[in-house]
């Protein structure tokens, strides 16, 4: 863990980070100076060679040789116009910089007037916020499971260089700096948890770090096993994990932060601990990066540890349907038809598309734990990867207000997300000739019949739906996020019920 100070300390950092702009460049042509010593004359050089040109994500390296206490001075180009998600992406930059010089300590100034003014105007908290996010979450490492043990790198100590008057207002920074750590903490849990293998993980582990979470938290969590979920006649639960020798669960974590209130927030994340398809088996290439398909109970179960640890007052119900999607004897087959929690019949077309089944019971339950409104979060189809690739989350919704509630939430979180139609016509893709229901409605518009599949279990409670098979697990890093999981959507759906109706 860093530890965060501000102000002067007794002992130098063994970095200075400083943010500037183009104009100042141009006016250290002129004379003003940045850093006050010979530095700025290699800077001016940098500038002049077009090597530094305060342009957005832009980090530049100086060794100081003795000419300041600290061994380096890392430069970082950043205009107004990026904006918060501009320094969330800039510090992940620099994240870069301090490992590749394995920084142990590093002073970040904050107290040049014209960067104090932008901060306060866009928001001091926010900024602060944004900074830490990009820095820590760009620094995290996948465990490996190798025979040496693994040496993870630390930053152990970072310091704000205020103003007089921003240490003043010294507690709007430690807020901030608290919110960011809850944040961070919550996304490298999701991210851990999508990380681990399918047989470190089974559907009773999975279960077993939920009670971990709960206990820790203080929070209440049922776990139904196989033999409740058949007293609940949870059909679709059960059928998609009886083709395993890892039973299925259902666990649900029980949040009240507002007790006056009848509000309550539905959290579903689909939590298919791996997934091979079953009796409609996948291809085998790439199979591997099946350990992911849970990253949507992953992104509920980060975000309940952000939502409980900054107690908000909110009232929220996670609910993660969790099973083993494995081909057998007693695996499903394509034509069977199960019964879910619902009452609502399902014919299976394709044992390959599992995640809305559970999805499914999920939803039910939910409801019937009080849940007023709904967020459903899976990597439930390949058909977004098609639609969207892996810059965006897409989403479906019955309800208009909610949707943009959380296409607001994504921006400032710097996750994107896509909302696509739920036109009536492709309800009709999904009716069976002999259920309720078929769980595909074919290749064309799979992201969107998939996910009012899901909306089907719904119960006309506001409800949106988050596809993030494109956005949870990449092949390479990209700005904050790793190659691996990503905890996409832990800090969306933060930002979405922290935020006041």
């Amino acid at each position: 863990m860093t530890t965060y100070t501000y102000g002067n300390t007794s002992k130098p950092s063994e970095a200075l980070l400083l943010l500037v702009n183009e104009e100042q460049l141009q006016q250290l042509k002129q004379g003003t100076p940045i850093v006050g010593n010979a530095l700025d004359q290699h800077i001016l050089s940098l500038f002049d060679k077009e090597q530094f040109r305060a342009k957005a994500n832009q980090v530049a390296v100086i060794a100081t040789l003795g000419l300041m206490d600290e061994n380096y001075l890392l430069l970082a180009g950043y205009n107004e116009e990026d904006g918060i998600n501009g320094l969330r992406e800039l510090f992940a930059a620099i994240a870069k910089q301090v490992k590749s010089l394995k920084l142990a300590t590093l002073s970040l100034s904050l107290n040049k007037e014209h960067l104090a003014s932008q901060l306060a105007t866009q928001g001091t908290h926010q900024s602060v916020q944004a900074m830490i996010e990009g820095l820590q979450l760009a620094l995290y490492e996948r465990t490996i499971m190798k025979k040496e043990a693994q040496k993870f790198y630390n930053l152990q100590a970072l310091n704000f260089v205020l103003n007089e008057s921003q240490l003043a207002n010294i507690a709007t920074y430690e807020a901030a700096v608290t919110e960011a750590e809850h944040m961070i903490q919550s996304v490298k849990l999701a991210r851990d948890l999508t990380n681990m293998s399918g047989n470190e993980l089974t559907p009773e582990r999975l279960a077993f770090y939920a009670e971990e979470l709960a206990n820790e938290l203080e929070l209440d969590i049922e776990v139904l096993d196989e033999w409740s979920l058949a007293e609940e006649q949870m059909g679709a639960l059960l059928g998609v994990g009886q083709g395993s020798i890892n039973p299925p669960r259902m666990i649900v974590i029980h949040y009240e932060g507002d007790p006056s209130s009848d509000e309550k927030w539905g959290l579903v994340g689909k939590g298919i601990t791996f997934d091979t398809g079953g009796i409609s088996l996948k291809p085998a290439a790439n199979m591997e990066d099946m350990i992911s398909d849970m990253g949507g109970a992953a992104a509920v179960l980060g975000a309940i540890r952000a939502i409980a640890s900054m107690k908000l007052p909110v009232n929220v119900v996670v609910v993660v349907p969790t099973a083993e999607n494995m081909p057998s004897d007693r695996a499903l087959k394509p034509g069977d038809v199960i019964t879910t929690m619902s009452g609502h019949t399902v014919e299976i077309i394709n044992t390959d598309a599992e995640g809305r089944l559970v999805l499914a019971d999920g939803m039910t339950t939910a409801i019937k734990r009080g849940a007023t409104k709904l967020i459903d979060v899976a990597t439930l189809t390949g058909a977004v990867l098609v639609a969207l690739g892996t810059e965006a989350t897409g989403a479906i919704t019955n309800n208009e207000q909610l949707m943009q509630q959380v296409i607001a939430a994504s921006a400032k979180s710097g996750e994107r997300v896509w909302q696509l139609p739920a036109y009536a016509e492709y309800k009709k893709l999904i009716r069976s000739d002999v259920a309720d229901l078929k769980n595909t409605g074919g290749r064309h518009g799979g992201t969107i019949t998939g996910g009012l599949f899901v909306g089907h279990f719904a119960e006309d409670k506001p409800w949106v739906h988050l596809d993030i098979a494109g956005t949870a697990f990449l092949n390479s890093s990209r700005k904050w996020e790793p190659k691996g999981a990503t905890g996409v959507m832990v800090r969306t759906i933060y930002q979405l019920i922290s935020e006041k109706d």
